[in-house]
């Protein structure tokens, strides 16, 4: 396997007063699909709110690319190149389309990804890129929080709860656009209720219980019994 982009080496993290992260060790390769699936309350919006930096925690506790990140800011870890589409989207519903499209361009970053790259990849979004946000429907916003955090051209992308609340004609087709957001080379990370879907794309699954890695496998080969088990703590 290629040598780590993203190591996590003894994560305890907090969301607000309550300990979300026990001790957590993990990576990421260059250009690998991880999926990391999990309860309800495992903690895996609180794990990738850490690696993108809006939970804070010791430095050392998350690297990227050999830096120490753990205590960086959100806009600090986005400049390294770590873009997350967050679960429930949050968009900015003051503004239309293309201007959500365009604040994840603020970055600065170079790379592919411009409005024409994302119009190409989701062409509903250019001829609706004048409306409101707030205008589309559910599949459609999850196009634009793609979007937006493609126009950072990450190396890294967190996709929290990629699926969530979409009918299944919605969620087949972002899916079908993921071999083209990943190809050349970007690294993923893929939280994600649907389990098939998740293995589907993904060379390598975690599955967390209660704060803690209760599995780790590569997706081809795992079972349907070890899921059950990691995923219930039941045989």
């Amino acid at each position: 396997m290629p040598d780590p982009i993203l190591t996590i080496e003894g994560l305890d993290a907090h969301y607000g007063d309550f300990q979300a992260l026990y001790d957590l060790n993990m990576s990421v390769a260059e250009g690998e699909v991880l999926a990391i699936i999990g309860a309800n309350g495992a903690g895996k919006t609180t794990l990738l709110r850490s690696i993108s930096g809006l939970i804070r925690n010791d430095a050392d506790q998350i690297t990227y690319r050999g830096e120490a990140i753990g205590a960086l800011r959100a806009d600090q870890v986005a400049m390294r190149g770590i873009a997350l589409v967050p679960e429930g989207r949050q968009l900015f519903p003051s503004l239309s389309v293309e201007e959500n499209l365009l604040i994840g361009g603020q970055v600065g970053r170079s790379g592919p990804w411009s409005l024409g790259a994302v119009f190409q990849l989701f062409p509903i979004l250019e001829e609706r890129r004048a409306v409101p946000s707030t205008s589309l429907s559910g599949g459609q916003q999850q196009m634009v929080a793609i979007g937006r955090a493609l126009m950072a051209n990450p190396d890294l992308l967190l996709f929290d709860e990629i699926s969530l609340g979409l009918a299944p004609v919605i969620i087949k087709s972002i899916y079908e656009a993921l071999p083209g957001i990943v190809g050349g080379g970007m690294s993923a990370v893929i939280v994600e209720q649907d389990i098939t879907k998740a293995l589907s794309v993904s060379s390598r699954v975690y599955c967390l219980q209660e704060g803690r890695i209760s599995l780790e496998s590569a997706s081809a080969t795992v079972s349907r019994e070890d899921i059950s088990h990691a995923y219930f703590g039941i045989a």
